[in-house]
C-alpha cells in the first residue's frame, strides 16, 4: 500500500471519474452523489483510502491496487462497486448495492453488513471476518476463502468454490456449496435444502445440519461429529464418512463408506437405484 500524500475532505463529487488514476490519496468524508450521475469515480487508482464516504454512484472501485474502505456507506444505487481490484481491506462498511465485489484478489472484510445480489464472483484470496451478508449466488467460481463468525442468508451460495475454510458461522442457504471441490466448515450451523450436492472433498466438522435431501452425490464427503435435524433421504449416491451425534431422519442409497449414528429413522435402499449401494450404516447402542 502507497502512502497517502494528499488528503481530499468534505468534498462532493458528482461527475464521471471524478479521481480517475489517483495515486496515494486519502479521501475522508466526502459524498460520490449527485445529479451529473458520473461513474467509476475512483477507477485506475493506486493507494487509496475511503473513510467515513458515502458513495451513491456506480463503479467507483475498479482496478485499484492497493484499496482501503473503512466506515462508508455503498448504498443500492452504487452498483458493482469493487471489481478487478488487488490488496483490498473493507471494514466497517455497508454494501449495498448489487454485485459489490467481483473478480478481485486478496481481499478482506472486517465488521461489515452487505445485502449483494451476486456477491463476490470469481474472487481469489479471501478473508471474511465478523460480518453479516445477504446475497443470492454468493461467491460463485471463488477460490481461497477463509471465513470466521459469518452470518449467511441467501441461495446458492459458495457453488464451484475451491479451497475454502469456514468457521463459528451460520449459514443459512439453500443449494449451498453444489460442485464445491476442498471445502472445510467447523463450529457451525447450517441450514438449508440440498447441502452439498455434487461436491468434492467437503468436510464437516462438529456442525449442526439441517433440511431436506443433504449432501447428495458427493465425493470424499466427511462428517465428523455433526448432528442432523430434519435431514431426510441423506447422503444419495455418495461416498461418505460420517459420523453424527444424534438421529438421521432417513439415509437413502449411499454409495460407499460408512455411516455412523446414534439413531436411523429410516434406511432407503430402493431396488431401481442407478449405483451399487455398498456404505455400511452403523447404529450405535445396537
Amino acid at each position: 500500500m502507497e502512502k497517502y500524500v494528499k488528503t481530499i475532505e468534505n468534498e462532493r463529487f458528482g461527475e464521471e471519474r471524478a479521481l480517475y488514476g489517483s495515486r496515494g490519496v486519502l479521501v475522508k468524508n466526502c459524498r460520490f452523489e449527485g445529479q451529473e450521475d458520473g461513474e467509476s469515480a475512483l477507477k485506475e487508482c493506486r493507494g487509496v483510502k475511503a473513510e467515513g464516504c458515502y458513495m451513491g454512484l456506480r463503479y467507483p472501485f475498479w482496478h485499484v491496487d492497493g484499496l482501503v474502505v473503512e466506515d462508508c456507506t455503498l448504498t443500492e444505487s452504487c452498483r458493482a462497486a469493487m471489481w478487478y481490484d488487488k490488496d483490498v481491506l473493507v471494514r466497517g462498511s455497508r454494501l449495498d448495492g448489487i454485485k459489490a465485489l467481483r473478480e478481485c484478489r486478496g481481499v478482506r472484510l472486517q465488521n461489515c453488513t452487505a445485502h449483494s445480489p451476486e456477491f463476490g464472483w470469481r474472487c481469489r484470496g479471501m478473508e471474511i471476518r465478523d460480518s453479516a451478508l445477504e446475497s443470492q449466488y454468493a461467491f460463485f467460481e471463488s477460490k481461497d476463502i477463509r471465513a470466521e463468525g459469518l452470518t449467511f442468508t441467501g441461495k446458492y451460495s459458495f457453488q464451484y468454490t475451491r479451497g475454502v475454510k469456514i468457521s463459528r458461522s451460520k449459514l443459512n442457504t439453500k443449494d449451498a456449496f453444489w460442485h464445491a471441490k476442498n471445502v472445510t466448515v467447523t463450529d457451525s450451523e447450517i441450514d438449508g435444502e440440498y447441502l452439498g450436492w455434487y461436491s468434492e472433498g467437503l468436510t464437516l466438522v462438529r456442525c449442526h445440519i439441517k433440511g431436506t435431501q443433504p449432501l447428495c452425490y458427493c465425493k470424499r464427503l466427511r462428517l465428523i461429529d455433526c448432528t442432523m435435524e430434519g435431514c431426510d433421504l441423506a447422503f444419495e449416491y455418495s461416498d461418505v464418512h460420517a459420523t453424527v451425534r444424534g438421529t438421521i431422519d432417513s439415509v437413502k442409497n449411499p454409495k460407499k463408506g460408512r455411516i455412523a449414528a446414534d439413531a436411523v429413522g429410516e434406511v432407503i435402499r430402493t431396488p431401481e437405484s442407478v449405483y451399487p449401494v455398498r456404505a455400511k450404516i452403523v447404529v450405535r447402542g445396537k
